[in-house]
């Protein structure tokens, strides 16, 4: 659905900055050649997707890889993540999430590291690490993706435990608990992108709050990169929050508080142009906004080598990373009981077979988690078991 003509026409035309979500090496390519061999400017296209636990090589879910209280376990996860979808033509994904979890209802709790602002954030910092290298230059090498460390913030305390409620947060817990994180990642890693949160805290929603993205992440932190949206966020100051009457005065707050780039079509932005001629937005924000953003092209090579690997792309999911996920798996285990069932005991050849039972809707599914690329292969726990015991037991399901 990507390649067909109307969309092509908006890469021709220069409309277009980025892709999210395209699947598959090939399809990247085609739209990258257009946009830089056919577009007036030929500025190469950035393409992102969510890639929080694994693309080929499918990880535990963030929340385990936090019960390991090994940030190693999150550095492996991400260098394997990355070289996978940087072959496959990816230069950007919306990870790591540092955001503290203290409502368990919250349904974006399994992407969290937790509930304590320091493993978090040496998660968080480990995650950036894999993807897009060590230290502080944000120059991405070879086999890396640009991060995107979100969501700033409160956003894992809302009202109810509703994915976009309000945060009833004082400024000392956010400074005692869900900064820290985020500061960590800021100051100590190449971190290029910053994703504002849903939420709004005090009656001010993230996307329109100055102090949270200028004074705090850019002056006191030292930011350099740049602030995207979360998907439709800067629509919902109009549609959901209902502080400005239509998208077009949601884009003049937002990009004047320090939003740079709207996700993910962009209808925020849409009138940025009109907002410029009527004095509503300086050329300078504008200006500004797009110097970062091409700064994050710069950093990933764009303008060096725009192209996916396309050998490489098919053989990914290889040995290493599967002998890693594995161990990731086995060391984010958490056993909250064990009354002498485990571990289950086989019997030796000619005894007789006892019985396993796997049941339940999830016996022969494979849940991977949210928020992960496109895996090779998965494994059911039924054909998990099966494999593993064999003929050694009677397995029910």
């Amino acid at each position: 659905s990507r390649l067909d003509e109307a969309a092509l026409d908006k890469v021709r035309a220069g409309r277009v900055g980025s892709f999210l979500h395209v699947a598959g090496a090939e399809p990247l390519q085609a739209l990258q050649r257009v946009a830089v061999e056919e577009s007036r400017l030929g500025i190469p296209l950035l393409f992102a997707m969510d890639v929080v636990h694994g693309y080929r090589t499918i990880f535990p879910v963030p929340l385990a890889m936090a019960a390991s209280w090994d940030p190693e376990v999150a550095e492996r996860h991400a260098r394997i993540a990355a070289t996978e979808a940087s072959a496959a033509g990816l230069h950007w994904t919306f990870a790591p999430m540092v955001d503290i979890a203290r409502d368990p209802r919250w349904g974006r709790i399994e992407e969290t590291f937790g509930e304590d602002p320091y493993l978090v954030g040496e998660m968080g910092v480990a995650a950036v690490e894999g993807l897009s290298g060590t230290g502080t230059d944000p120059k991405l090498g070879k086999g890396k993706v640009l991060a995107t460390l979100k969501h700033m913030t409160g956003h894992g305390q809302p009202e109810s435990g509703t994915n976009v409620g309000p945060a009833q947060i004082s400024e000392r817990t956010l400074r005692e608990m869900f900064f820290p994180p985020f500061e960590q990642v800021v100051t100590r890693t190449p971190i290029e992108a910053v994703m504002a949160s849903y939420n709004e805290i005090d009656g001010i929603p993230s996307h329109s709050n100055a102090w949270l993205l200028k004074d705090v992440l850019r002056g006191e932190w030292g930011f350099k990169g740049a602030v995207v949206s979360d998907y439709y966020a800067i629509e919902d100051m109009a549609r959901l929050h209902k502080i400005v009457p239509d998208y077009k005065a949601a884009g003049e707050l937002a990009i004047n508080s320090g939003v740079d780039v709207d996700l993910p079509e962009g209808h925020g932005f849409e009138q940025l142009a009109a907002s410029v001629r009527e004095g509503k937005v300086s050329m300078d924000t504008l200006d500004t906004a797009v110097r970062r953003f091409l700064r994050m092209k710069f950093n990933a090579g764009l303008f060096d080598d725009p192209w996916p690997d396309l050998a490489k792309a098919k053989t990914s999911n290889g040995p290493e990373g599967v002998a890693l996920a594995r161990k990731a798996a086995e060391e984010s285990l958490v056993l909250l009981k064990n009354d002498g069932v485990l571990p289950l005991a086989l019997p030796a050849a000619g005894a007789a077979k006892p019985t396993i039972a796997v049941i339940g809707p999830n016996a022969d599914v494979a849940r991977l988690g949210g928020y992960y690329g496109e895996p090779r292969k998965s494994v059911t726990p039924l054909e998990g078991i099966r494999a593993l015991v064999g003929d050694r037991a009677k397995i029910v399901h």
